[in-house]
């Protein structure tokens, strides 16, 4: 099917997880570095790994952002995804739980 797609994604270290999470995307969202060409709206399904977690999240996830190659600032290509009502936050609080007081950092991150 058209748009559709399997994605895995590991990420082992807190600033990487810090780099990549879309806070202020609905329901959370992660910056997946990919060369594979996407468009928003994009339906995706990602297999993610949580720096020690043994358990991989099975989550739906929506492409809502784009980053192009050769993007302005060395930006890292790739896509955003928001991750879909039908997860009903799991990822999104699996993540907030790992990142805790991270969130609040001004640190430079894939997106902003």
């Amino acid at each position: 099917m058209a748009g559709q797609g399997m994605l895995t994604l590991a990420i082992k270290e807190k600033p990487a997880l810090y780099a990549a999470y879309m806070p202020f995307v609905t329901n959370g969202g992660l910056f997946i570095p990919t060369e594979k060409a996407y468009k928003l709206g994009d339906q995706v399904f990602l297999l993610l790994s949580l720096l020690e977690d043994s358990d991989r999240l099975p989550t739906p996830c929506t492409v809502v952002w784009i980053t192009p190659p050769r993007a302005q600032g060395n930006r890292l290509r790739g896509i955003g995804v928001q991750f879909n009502q039908s997860d009903k936050g799991v990822t999104h609080r699996r993540i907030e739980e790992h990142l805790g007081g991270m969130l609040n950092s001004d640190r430079k991150t894939h997106t902003f």
